[in-house]
């Protein structure tokens, strides 16, 4: 899976398909093939289990596609798919490539030792999650395909079970000032300076608000600061772009008004406008569901459910469809996106063996 380079952007998932149509016809599944737009492909299949019917659905939803690279800072092939020192090297490898192939392997396990699920389990391996899920599973549920009794996302939750995660805010603050020569600068109005006090402020800024007991606070950062023409003339213009992460129950309505409210508290002399790139709902389980215990059980972890601080697919699956679902897989957030990405194959066999439970526990009558 590694050695496909699925990249996003540009965005094409296609290099993937049929390697993980292979796997999963072999699994006994007739994989479809979802493609909302050029080259965004998912691929759906169902593994039909062995329990008297009906069965309930047990769903994988798993992306396929991965960040850029920046060849250079890798000390290996970033698509070579290495295999070092007890781990898996290269990009997609931690997120979410090995969380994908360890419950395929799990599902494998399961009728290798002769005991098939008494679910059916379904498969949706999406497109385009780095950059929003529009082209995955957004455009999946949009399109009313996608149903189950419960779901696991499989990131890399260093094995742990999550149930709840922030949900973010991106947005572009454009300041305003006025140019002038750099000779005279208090003839104009320097939009720099005015951003560098906006962005003070956002840092040092106090949400408020009920601290979340496995998401902590709200947080502010400003990524990047672009203004000015040169150095010799007043800046007339500044834009920032801001992250904000936000907690369970906020609207993209409450998030904007809630950051243009601080900043007309702190900073009510500036001129600005801001416009919103990108939102994604925060979402939850309760902590002490039945499927997370479940999953836990299956993990053998005595760790208590976390949070993630930052957002997955299982926010649609949650918040707009209603169906349990945790993030549950090997790796670490701190080891994705970053160069030399890798996975332990210890945790790719340990969370196999959690799916592989998951599966012939899920749907058990009493």
């Amino acid at each position: 899976m590694v050695r496909c380079d699925t990249r996003n952007p540009p965005g094409d998932e296609t290099a993937i398909v049929a390697l993980l149509t292979d796997v999963l016809v072999g699994l006994g599944a007739s994989p479809e093939v979802f493609e909302p737009a050029p080259g965004r492909t998912s691929l759906l299949a169902t593994v039909t289990g062995a329990g008297p019917s009906p069965r309930p659905t047990l769903l994988i939803n798993g992306h396929i596609d991965v960040v850029p690279v920046v060849e250079e800072d890798w000390t290996l092939p970033p698509f070579g798919g290495v295999v070092r020192d007890g781990r898996v090297y290269g990009r997609g490898a931690c997120d979410m490539k090995g969380g994908i192939a360890a419950a395929l392997e799990g599902l494998r396990a399961c009728f290798d030792a002769d005991l098939p699920p008494h679910c059916d389990v379904v498969f949706h391996l999406v497109a385009d999650e780095e950059t929003g899920g529009r082209w995955g599973t957004e455009a999946l549920m949009n399109a009313g395909r996608i149903s189950a009794d419960a779901a696991i996302v499989p990131e890399p939750s260093e094995l742990q079970v999550c149930v709840a995660e922030r949900g973010v805010l991106l947005a572009e603050i454009t300041v305003s000032g006025r140019a002038a020569h750099g000779s005279d600068p208090a003839v104009g109005h320097s939009a720099i300076a005015d951003a560098a006090r906006l962005v003070q402020a956002l840092h040092e800024a106090d949400f408020g608000g009920t601290v979340h007991p496995l998401l902590g606070s709200p947080t502010c950062n400003v990524g990047t600061i672009d203004g000015g023409t040169a150095p010799n003339i007043v800046a007339s213009s500044c834009v920032l772009r801001v992250d904000r992460r936000i907690l369970p129950g906020q609207t993209e309505h409450d998030a904007v008004a809630e950051l243009n409210s601080l900043l007309d508290r702190l900073v009510p002399d500036v001129d600005r406008t801001l416009t919103v790139l990108a939102f994604a709902e925060a979402s939850e389980l309760v902590a002490d569901h039945p499927f997370a215990e479940l999953v836990g059980t299956a993990a053998e972890t005595r760790r208590p459910v976390r949070g993630l601080f930052l957002g997955t697919d299982a926010r649609f699956l949650r918040n707009q469809l209603g169906i349990p679902t945790v993030v549950y897989g090997p790796g670490s957030m701190t080891v994705a996106h970053s160069c030399d990405e890798y996975v332990e194959i210890a945790e790719l066999a340990e969370a196999a063996r959690t799916f592989a439970t998951v599966f012939s526990r899920f749907g058990d009558r009493p």
